[in-house]
């Protein structure tokens, strides 16, 4: 019997093991310090890429046949190639290895040799090939070859844009909540009369339905197809032929007391009740025979989305049945191809239609307020926002659970703002079957998206390059990182994002792992700068001077995760966080932090000449209003490529959407857009604001300003512009 391994060896192997697969051992809180991954956290998370460390003898043999997998394959199983340079994995093949490339196209290219390989692929058209190379000794292999811009489109030009949440933004027709009716008038608006660039919404993806429904955009049951509870339904033509008159008049009547009830009575705003509402409404709209053309259209859908929408009307119309966790599903239905859920499918069938139709009805509209915005002269329009991840429950995670990594969740390690650090309870995608299927979720989920986004925001984006993986049921202290291949996921992104003629927008606040806002700046990933948080770390703490900001960001005063800037100014994001019991300091120094922080920025606007007192009886009629003014006057000051303007900003609101670190104590995510005074305001009401006006005027006359002396950010770093790209990509493949 061979003697046990010492545990250091054991330790040295796994180490080797987990290195081999992307499996960090350790992790870095703070840049002079790194902690140890637990053994038991990188066992399970090589455990859940189909590896298994669980003994010593497992490991050695995990690792020897990773070493031979590794020396003998010709080819990784997705290559990524840039015009002009041959690919690293194409130069290491052996002299003599013959390629055979077949386009997306559909044509061919062949090359023998190292000397032919960079002639061949600088022919090849931006997309993903298929790669066959075959060795002089025989061997041969198959790998997805993609070829990519070395950029993604940038802005043709500087611009400022409103950010908002849609479901939060109520007119005199919405349905309790806003919808993409609303956003389609908000874009004509902005873009029309004052002058606006973009408008950025929160991610608008399918939720998981239920009641009730988690309200969290960020934790979709679907990131593929959007949620029909944002439809607008007098705007579906067949609404106006619905034969059940007297139906209607009562849901409409009941529409109108939902409104009602948020508008003017303090109700929040209740998703559920919404859905109930337009579900009843879209089944009388279902019995509406389509036209020839409307017809023809909803066939042209079916077949471009094919087996991903039949996959998430079959889990709608299954989670009617037996409930929205699939988990908890008769065993075999639990697998989207077995024989049982393709029978349960062709059962279903009238309600699988339903739900098809419904994402077509969706789309159509989100079209068609990309379409508005564009009409109006946004040179973007709507900015959407790809949340990181999905529900473990949903449609995604049950129709691409071969690409999801059972038994684990995305999150944060711990760090200085969160000992415990964080657990999302989103299933991550394995990077192994990402790379295997040449990342076609992926891929299918960005083209969805830039179908009807002029830009993409993409929460996290960190994600590109690496993930916390939690295991189920440990805490998130007892997890590790992930490597994704990032060059990989950045091409399918400039590939993408080209062929849409899209700008990206990188979430990347909080901790960053070094060089990844390089890179993302060097491909043309624009980033994030919240004021607040710009300050020179590095050195004295103090607020960065504006003209030290990157160019190449979207720079806010606050987001959705943050307080509202009337709150922040005010101290009263303190206040809220300790009547709810959330802090974990005594107040009084939180208050005094608070005040120093805000106190170090209006001093050094004061200094740079951008506050502008309060005048009588005109604009701005306060010191706050003057304060948030002088705020976006120095976003303005920055050489920022767009700058984005909290719309509750506009006109004093101080409640935040979501307030993180909370669930029950406060209503994340269900909140109308609110005056100074917490009276909620309707998009009619927003139009007609004297604040909200004077707050544009700020913008507008400093954009003005801007372009006149060429001051702000330049607009020309090496990567085509937005506008440019999307009349020379033609269609996508």
């Amino acid at each position: 019997m061979t003697a046990p391994r010492p545990v250091e060896a054991l330790g040295e192997e796994l180490s080797r093991l987990a290195e081999l697969h992307g499996v960090a051992t350790a992790y870095s809180p703070s840049p002079d310090r790194a902690v140890p991954a637990s053994p038991g956290a990188v066992v399970a998370v090589l455990a859940a890429l189909g590896v298994d460390a669980s003994t010593p003898r497992a490991v050695r043999a995990a690792l020897a046949a990773r070493r031979q997998e590794l020396a003998e394959r010709l080819l990784p199983p997705t290559v990524v190639g840039r015009h002009g340079s041959t690919p690293a994995a194409l130069d290491a093949l052996p002299e003599g290895t013959r390629l055979h490339i077949e386009t997306e196209q559909g044509e061919t290219y062949d090359g023998t040799g190292h000397g032919e390989f960079g002639a061949v692929v600088g022919q090849l058209p931006p997309g993903v090939h298929h790669l066959t190379a075959t060795a002089p000794d025989g061997r041969s292999a198959e790998a997805h070859l993609v070829i990519a811009p070395d950029r993604l489109p940038t802005p043709a030009g500087r611009s400022y844009g409103l950010m908002v949440q849609v479901y939060s933004l109520l007119s005199r027709h919405s349905w309790g909540m806003g919808d993409l009716g609303d956003l389609g008038e908000l874009t004509a608006w902005a873009g029309r009369a004052l002058g606006a660039g973009f408008v950025q919404v929160n991610p608008l993806h399918a939720a998981v339905p239920g009641a009730p429904t988690d309200p969290s955009p960020y934790r979709p049951s679907s990131r593929r197809f959007p949620d029909p509870v944002y439809l607008r339904v007098e705007d579906v033509p067949e609404f106006a032929y619905v034969e059940e008159r007297e139906q209607v008049r009562g849901l409409l009547e009941r529409a109108a007391r939902l409104r009602e009830s948020v508008l003017e009575k303090g109700a929040l705003i209740d998703r559920d009740a919404v859905w109930e509402l337009k579900r009843e409404a879209l089944e009388l709209v279902r019995r509406v025979p389509l036209g020839p053309g409307r017809r023809a259209a909803y066939v042209d859908f079916l077949a471009r989305e094919d087996e991903a929408l039949e996959d998430h009307a079959t889990w709608s119309a299954l989670a009617e049945v037996h409930g929205s966790d699939w988990h908890r599903w008769p065993a075999g239905l639990r697998d989207p191809r077995s024989a049982e859920t393709a029978r349960a499918r062709a059962e279903l069938m009238d309600r699988v239609d339903f739900h098809s139709r419904l994402a077509w009805l969706t789309d159509t509209q989100l079209t068609a307020a990309q379409r508005a915005a564009r009409e109006a002269g946004m040179p973007l329009g709507v900015v959407h926002d790809l949340a990181v991840g999905v529900h473990p429950d949903g449609a995604d995670a049950w129709a691409q659970q071969d690409h999801f990594a059972a038994g684990m969740s995305v999150g944060a390690p711990p760090d200085a703002f969160n000992s415990l650090g964080q657990d999302w309870g989103l299933p991550p995608w394995r990077p192994d079957r990402l790379a295997k299927s040449g990342y076609a979720p992926y891929r299918r989920l960005l083209r969805a998206l830039f179908r009807y986004a002029g830009a993409l925001r993409i929460d996290h984006v960190m994600g590109l390059f690496r993930l916390w993986w939690v295991p189920q049921g440990g805490p998130p202290t007892e997890g590790t990182y992930v490597r994704y291949d990032a060059e990989a996921m950045l091409a399918v992104l400039a590939l993408e994002a080209s062929r849409a003629g899209a700008v990206v927008i990188g979430e990347d606040l909080g901790t960053v792992e070094p060089g990844v806002r390089e890179e993302l700046q060097e491909r043309g990933v624009l980033g994030t700068s919240v004021l607040w948080f710009e300050r020179d770390w590095d050195g004295d703490g103090r607020p960065l001077a504006p003209e030290t900001w990157r160019a190449d960001c979207l720079a806010t005063a606050t987001t959705h995760d943050l307080p509202p800037t009337a709150a922040r100014l005010t101290g009263e994001h303190v206040e809220l966080r300790y009547r709810l019991g959330l802090l974990t300091r005594p107040v009084e120094e939180e208050r005094v932090e608070a005040a120093t922080d805000v106190g170090e920025w209006l001093a050094l606007l004061a200094r740079l000449g951008l506050y502008e007192p309060a005048t009588g009886g005109g604009r701005p009629a306060s010191e706050e209003e003057a304060e948030i003014h002088a705020v976006h006057r120095f976003l303005l000051r920055t050489p920022a490529r767009m700058i984005g303007v909290w719309l509750p900003d506009t006109i004093g609101d101080r409640r935040p959407q979501n307030l993180p670190g909370t669930w029950d104590q406060y209503p994340n995510w269900r909140l109308p857009i609110a005056d100074a005074d917490g009276r909620p305001v309707t998009l009619e009401e927003l139009a007609a604001s004297p604040r909200l006006h004077a707050l544009v005027d700020v913008l507008r006359v400093g954009l003005e300003a801007g372009a006149e002396t060429g001051s702000g950010a330049e607009t020309g770093s090496g990567g085509e512009s937005a506008a440019g790209a999307e009349s020379a990509a033609g269609g996508g493949g």
